[in-house]
């Protein structure tokens, strides 16, 4: 929402003057968080008798409009900046301040009890973990359920198993849409159990974790009531020099978040070769046809969401690699790359939950066997000779295949040709069998 008038005082355009970088503004869940942890530090610095109860009150609704997205544009200050954030929560104490009244002051009372060195990174971490518990596990929930839908629906759909690229033995498509569900499964679980980390911040440690300046009871009570104002699980550092030194925990999560890119990556290329063709390539999937795919090729449809999936599992593990940097370069007592590392890491969640809400939606739902071609492929495939071995043994299986691919006859025609029985073809060469593995020996 935007504010008719300008609310943010003398520091806020120091910051603005000494950082015109990228055009870039914080991350809005960011300022909506330093927002939270404003009106949770007015009202708990209330109770403390810290802070006039009046004055509290203003505070406290004022930081609550913040928190809201009422005033997302009085924070005008280039992502890249200070890298202790100080620019930005100096930025919140004055909007706040003046949004609050006569006789607030940004720094004394706005700012009681808290240092930017605390403010922004339990910020930035809290920005964080509700961005993931709320928008990224519902989005990977949903697209495991998608293909574990599928994975139900193709599980009598035989095809051929491709290792290096070459022709393998027989799989079936609901096996490889199972390992697809699970992938996403375990994606999820990473990032789930990342996330007690991220919740553990460094409020109350003011400005080198000591807490000088600080009620001894205030961290506890601002922790209790964010948590119970969001449902997020705000947590007590286990060591205030640990949690005010460094962002391991958004470095961890970072490194979960990358490992989700490379497997959405995997799974977004396989749908895009199991869907090329329709004539000319693999042809086993027939992927939902959403727009044209070319200005000059009549009736081209091209697999543009999983292209869209394979640009952000890019990005994604981009900004892992500067998130992992940034993260090496804290110094002593505080990490001045703060900044940089919540760009990065809302953007990764951010690109992630829409890829993943996308690929959902868009494909995976509307996803259809080509049935013909999975039936190609399955017969076509040399490699099931490889269930022969335990009849024929290697060798002799080796030179089926060989004539054959040489031939261009079928397996079953030149094993027959060279002796072999007809009651082992059938029972070799069965092809859901050799899909089901083990599991179909006898």
């Amino acid at each position: 929402m935007a504010t008719a008038e300008q609310l943010w005082g003398g520091e806020t355009n120091k910051a603005i003057a000494n950082f015109p970088v990228s055009g870039e503004r914080m991350p809005v869940s960011v300022v909506r968080w330093l927002g939270r942890i404003k009106g949770a530090a007015a009202r708990v610095n209330g109770e403390l008798g810290l802070l006039d109860g009046d004055l509290a009150e203003r505070i406290a609704a004022a930081a609550d409009q913040v928190a809201e997205g009422e005033h997302d544009d009085q924070f005008p200050i280039d992502v890249f900046q200070t890298g202790s954030g100080t620019s930005s929560n100096m930025n919140a104490n004055e909007v706040i301040a003046n949004l609050a009244g006569e006789g607030v002051h940004p720094n004394d009372h706005v700012n009681m009890g808290q240092s930017s060195n605390d403010v922004f990174p339990s910020a930035v971490h809290l920005a964080a973990l509700d961005e993931a518990t709320n928008r990224l596990l519902p989005a990977l929930d949903r697209l495991e359920r998608s293909f574990a839908d599928k994975a139900t629906a193709f599980a009598d759909v035989v095809k051929s198993g491709r290792t290096h690229l070459m022709d393998a033995v027989p799989v079936t498509l609901g096996q490889e849409f199972g390992g697809y569900a699970a992938q996403v499964r375990l994606g999820r679980a990473r990032v789930e159990a990342a996330l007690p980390h991220v919740g553990q911040i460094p409020l109350g440690g003011t400005a080198t974790g000591t807490g000088l300046n600080t009620h001894p009871d205030f961290a506890e009570r601002a922790r209790a009531l964010l948590g119970e104002a969001t449902g997020l699980d705000v947590r007590a550092p286990e060591d205030p020099f640990e949690a005010q030194g460094n962002r391991d925990a958004l470095v961890e999560l970072s490194g979960m978040l990358k490992v989700v890119a490379v497997s959405l990556t995997k799974i977004a290329n396989d749908l895009a070769w199991m869907g090329a063709g329709p004539r000319a390539g693999i042809g086993e999937l027939l992927l939902p046809e959403l727009q044209k795919g070319s200005s000059i090729m009549p009736g081209k449809v091209n697999p543009v969401i999983p292209e869209v999936v394979l640009q952000v599992g890019c990005q994604v593990v981009g900004n892992d690699t500067a998130i992992t940097v940034a993260g090496s370069q804290g110094n002593f007592e505080l990490n001045v790359r703060i900044p940089l590392i919540a760009r990065n890491l809302l953007q990764s969640i951010q690109l992630l939950s829409s890829a993943s809400e996308l690929l959902a939606e868009k494909v995976v739902e509307g996803l259809e066997a080509n049935l013909e071609g999975c039936e190609r492929s399955a017969e076509s495939t040399l490699a099931v000779a490889t269930a022969l071995n335990p009849y024929i043994g290697y060798d002799r299986a080796t030179e089926i295949v060989t004539a054959a691919a040489k031939s261009g006859r079928s397996l079953r025609e030149v094993a027959r040709d060279r002796g072999v029985d007809e009651e082992i073809l059938d029972k070799a060469l069965d092809l859901r069998k050799i899909a089901a593995g083990s599991q179909a020996q006898d």
